[in-house]
C-alpha cells in the first residue's frame, strides 16, 4: 500500500467493499445490542482490513457499533459504580466526561483517554466509561476526554492538540477534580496512551504543567512494531476474539495518522526521541497482543533515560482489556491503575 493510497485515495474495487461495509456497519447500530455483539465478535479475529479500506469504511459509517456492555449492564455486575456522579464538563472543542464520588478528599485524580486506532472510540465505551467510573467508585476522580479522530482529512496534531487542551483544561479546575493540579495524573489506552504520553512529552518540553505521573494500558508508543516471528503472530491472528495489529497494518496506520508530519516525529511518536525528563509511568502490557512489544521497549527506553517505570505483563490477555469490564484481565488492569494512582507521592 502506497502513501498516497493512505493519505484518502483508495483503488475502485477497494472503495466500494469499503462503503458497502460502512453503511453495513451504519445498519447494525440499529438493531438490538445483542445483535451487534454476535455480528462484532464473530468479526474481530484475523487480518484488519487495509487501513486505507478500513477508514473509508469508518468516514461512510460514521461510528462503530458499541459492542460493550450498557451503562445498566454495568451497574447491575458493579453496584458501587451508582454512587459516582458523572458530568460534561464544556471544555472548548472538547468533549468530556468527569466521574467523581460526592464528598470525601481524593488523593490523585487523573485524565484519561480512550484508545479506537486513532480513528474510533467514544466515551460511552467501556474503556472510558466503565474506567472512569471505576476508578472514582474508588475514590479517584477521573476526566475522561474525546479527541478529533483522523478521518476525514483530519491527522496529527489534532487529536493531540485536544488531550492538550483537555489536561491544561484539568489543571485550572482543581475544586473540580478536587486534588491541586501537582496530584492530576495523564494516562490512556492504546491509541489513547500514545496520545497520553505524546502530551506528557510537549508539556515536558515547554507546553504546559507536566503530569504527576503517566499510566498508559496497552499502548502503542512507536510508528512501528517488530521483535515477533511469524509463529507468535499466527497464535494472536488466529485466536478467537482477539484483536490483532500485524506489523504492517500498524506502519500504515502510523502513516495516516502522522500525516504530513510523518512518522518520526517524537510528539506524534513519543517512543522516538529524548525521554529524559519524563514523569513516572506505569505500563500494563497483554501478552496476548502484539502492541506489547511497543509497550516492553518504551519501558527499557524509559529506564535508559533514568525514568521511574513500572511495568506490568497480564498473562494470556488480548488486546483491550478495558473494554471488558466482566473479565479477570479487565478487573486486573483497573486494579493496577488504582494501586499506581494511590501510591505515596516521591
Amino acid at each position: 500500500m502506497t502513501n498516497t493510497q493512505l493519505s484518502g485515495t483508495v483503488p475502485r474495487q477497494a472503495r466500494a467493499r469499503a462503503t458497502l461495509l460502512g453503511y453495513a456497519m451504519r445498519a447494525l447500530r440499529t438493531l438490538p445490542r445483542p445483535v451487534q455483539r454476535a455480528v462484532l465478535n464473530g468479526a474481530t479475529a484475523g487480518e484488519l482490513p487495509p487501513v486505507a479500506e478500513f477508514v473509508r469504511m469508518l468516514e461512510v459509517a460514521g461510528a462503530m457499533p458499541d459492542p460493550g456492555p450498557t451503562h445498566a449492564e454495568l451497574l447491575a455486575r458493579f453496584p458501587e459504580l451508582a454512587a459516582v456522579e458523572v458530568s460534561e464538563p464544556a471544555i472548548e472543542g472538547v468533549p468530556a466526561r468527569l466521574y467523581r464520588l460526592p464528598g470525601g478528599d481524593p488523593e490523585a485524580a487523573l485524565v484519561w483517554v480512550h484508545g479506537g486506532a486513532f480513528v474510533q472510540g467514544t466515551l460511552r465505551m467501556a474503556e472510558a466509561h466503565w474506567t472512569g467510573l471505576s476508578l472514582a467508585a474508588r475514590g479517584i476522580p477521573v476526566l475522561s476526554l474525546d479527541y478529533r479522530k483522523a478521518l476525514h482529512g483530519v491527522c496529527y496534531p489534532a487529536p493531540s492538540d485536544d488531550v492538550l487542551t483537555g489536561w491544561r483544561w484539568a489543571v485550572s479546575q482543581p475544586d473540580l477534580l478536587g486534588v491541586p493540579a501537582a496530584r492530576m495524573h495523564l494516562g490512556g489506552a492504546s491509541a489513547g496512551g500514545n496520545l497520553a504520553a505524546g502530551v506528557a512529552k510537549r508539556l515536558r518540553d515547554g507546553e504546559g504543567r507536566p503530569p504527576a505521573s503517566v499510566v498508559l494500558a496497552y499502548p502503542v508508543l512507536h510508528p512501528e512494531i517488530s521483535g515477533w516471528d511469524a509463529a507468535a503472530l499466527a497464535a494472536i491472528r488466529d485466536r478467537p476474539g482477539a484483536v490483532y495489529f500485524s506489523p504492517a497494518w500498524v506502519r500504515d496506520l502510523s502513516a495516516h495518522y502522522a500525516g504530513a508530519a510523518g512518522p518520526a516525529d517524537p510528539y506524534a511518536f513519543p517512543g522516538l526521541g529524548d525521554l529524559v525528563g519524563t514523569p513516572p509511568t506505569l505500563i500494563v502490557n497483554c501478552e496476548a497482543d502484539t502492541l506489547r512489544r511497543s509497550g516492553e521497549l518504551y519501558a527499557e527506553q524509559l529506564r535508559a533515560a533514568g525514568v521511574s517505570t513500572s511495568v506490568h505483563l497480564l498473562p494470556g490477555a488480548p488486546h483491550g482489556t478495558l473494554n471488558e469490564p466482566f473479565t479477570d484481565a479487565g478487573l486486573r488492569t483497573v486494579d493496577l491503575l488504582a494501586a499506581w494512582l494511590r501510591r505515596p507521592a516521591t
